[in-house]
Order: structure tokens, then C-alpha cells, then sequence
């Protein structure tokens, strides 16, 4: 008989959704939307919530911003919510403040990216997140491997090495494939926690051991998302799979051009006005905004 496998742990849940941020008419942050947002999103099923990341269209806000909306989204959904903060960048010095800060402003973790733009070797990215981890050492860091964005993936040995770090618990996974799992699974063992950056693979990627999701469609269909996971992790595979076939397509239309334009749209129509995405982002073209309004209309109670 084959050994079980360790599963991990669950540091922030199963399902955090990656919130945006909201803008007012005159493009500011929209600080009281972004509460009310925060516990509608908690109330349909969100373990908790990282601020400030990609879908928050952190490269646009400035460091004020970001600290002002962290500071809004922990008051609004109470001490008992898991919120994470967007601190990456690819300057580590800054990365090293920004998670400073948000240790000090009351973030029960920290989403960090891999820098963008410059492409470290993979020594310079250990260094550049031992530096983070250690200038926060209470803090638990989620670092975040999404190579389509930033030009530069971190390999699993790199991970093993930085397991050293007692506050590094977690690993977004956005690669685009269920293979970035099993290989940090097997670097790393169980004591990382992987969470799916894709809301379309969360299913495969909990088969090989990922935790969760960290997840863009959970704005829309938290409950619905929630339910696959559970149904998954419960021994019903048929219902979870069920759920994933029928948000398949609101998956796909999410994606159809730079996150978070779409989620924005889809908020937007399903009555949610948190504005448009901020320059050199803009706002969905008519053609995909009337298919993502046919698609969210076919996922909605008849």
C-alpha cells in the first residue's frame, strides 16, 4: 500500500479573492468602497483578502494609496479576516518598507511578487526575498511566481533554500500549470502552502496538493467557488468538477484581455461602480463587455 501524502497547512484559508481597487469618478481611490466591497466579499464566502496585488492595480497606486487601503479593508472586515498586503516591487529596498509598513499597519501577511522588469538570477532573487523575510520576521510572507507578468520565474530549488525563513508559508502559483505544484511540493514538502493564481486550474492544482485559490472570479461567484472547493475536499469530485465546467466560460471571459479590466467591467454590471482601471489600463471595449454581460447573465439564477 503507497504511503499518504503530507498535506499542508491552510495559513489564510481556501479562498482569498484578490480584490481591486475601486476609483472614484475623478480616478481616486474610493476608500468607503472599498470597506463595503471588502465584507461583501467576506459575506459570499472569501476566507480572506489580498490587497493591492496585480487585480488591485498596485504598479498605479502610490505607496500613500496602498497604505490607506490596507488600513480601510482591515477596519471594515474586522480582526477576524485574513488580509494580505501587496508588497513586491523590484527594487528590494522598497519591497523591505513596503512589508515593513504593512506589518506595522495590522496585515496578517504579505503577498510578495517576483520582481519584474529586471530579471534577477535566481541568487538574486533569494536574496531579494530573505531580505524581506527577515526585515519582518513576524510577518508570513506569500511569495507570488506569475512569469507572464513579470519576465522571470523562481524554480522550485530557489524556494527549498528560503524554507530557512520561519515567516515564508505560502506560494502563489501562477505559472500556468499544475507541474509548478508537484515540483514545490517536492522541493519543498509539505510545509508550504500552495494556493492556485489561476481560477481556472484550482481544481486540478488541489488534486496534486495546492490548498486553494487565490482567485479574480471569487468578486462574482464567491459562493460558487467556495462550493467547488468544499465539494472537492469533501469526496464528491463529480459535484467540484460539476462547478468548475459552469464557470469554465466566466473563467475564460475574465482573462480575455489584462486583469483586471475585466473583473472591473463585471463588477460595473453586476452593480458594483468601483470605476474604471487606472491609465495605461482601460476601461473593456463594448464587444467584450456585451459577451461578459451575456456570460454573467447565464450564470445567475432563472
Amino acid at each position: 500500500m503507497s504511503p499518504a501524502a503530507e498535506l499542508s497547512p491552510t495559513p489564510f484559508g481556501r479562498l482569498l479573492t484578490a480584490m481591486v481597487t475601486p476609483f472614484d469618478a475623478e480616478g481616486a481611490v474610493d476608500l468607503a468602497l472599498a470597506g463595503r466591497l471588502a465584507r461583501h466579499l467576506v459575506d459570499e464566502g472569501s476566507d480572506g483578502l489580498v490587497v493591492c496585488g496585480t487585480t488591485g492595480e498596485s504598479p498605479t497606486l502610490s505607496w500613500d494609496e496602498q497604505s490607506q487601503l490596507l488600513e480601510a479593508v482591515r477596519q471594515a472586515v474586522g480582526p477576524g479576516v485574513p488580509v494580505l498586503a501587496g508588497t513586491g516591487s523590484n527594487c528590494t529596498q522598497e519591497a523591505v518598507k513596503a512589508t515593513r509598513e504593512a506589518a506595522a499597519a495590522g496585515a496578517d501577511g504579505a503577498l510578495v511578487v517576483i520582481p519584474y522588469y529586471n530579471k534577477p538570477p535566481q541568487e538574486g532573487l533569494e536574496a531579494h526575498f530573505r531580505a524581506i523575510a527577515e526585515a519582518a520576521p513576524e510577518l508570513p510572507l506569500m511569495l507570488y511566481n506569475i512569469p507572464g507578468r513579470t519576465g522571470c520565474s523562481m524554480e522550485p530549488a530557489t524556494v527549498a533554500r528560503l524554507m530557512d525563513c520561519s515567516n515564508i508559508v505560502s506560494f502563489k502559483a501562477a505559472s500556468g500549470t499544475t507541474e509548478e505544484v508537484t515540483a514545490l511540493r517536492l522541493a519543498c514538502g509539505a510545509k508550504l502552502a500552495i494556493y492556485s493564481g489561476d481560477d481556472g486550474l484550482v481544481l486540478p492544482m488541489l488534486s496534486v496538493g495546492a490548498v486553494g485559490v487565490v482567485s479574480v472570479a471569487s468578486h462574482l461567484v464567491g459562493r460558487r467557488m467556495r462550493a467547488m472547493v468544499e465539494a472537492y475536499l469533501s469526496g464528491q469530485p463529480a459535484v467540484a468538477l460539476g462547478h468548475h465546467e459552469q464557470l469554465i466560460p466566466l473563467f475564460k471571459a475574465l482573462f480575455a484581455t489584462t486583469n483586471p479590466i475585466p473583473v472591473k467591467a463585471a463588477l460595473e454590471l453586476s452593480g458594483w461602480p468601483v470605476g474604471s482601471p487606472r491609465s495605461p489600463l482601460l476601461p473593456l471595449d463594448p464587444a467584450m463587455r456585451a459577451a461578459l454581460s451575456d456570460t454573467l447573465d447565464a450564470l445567475r439564477p432563472t
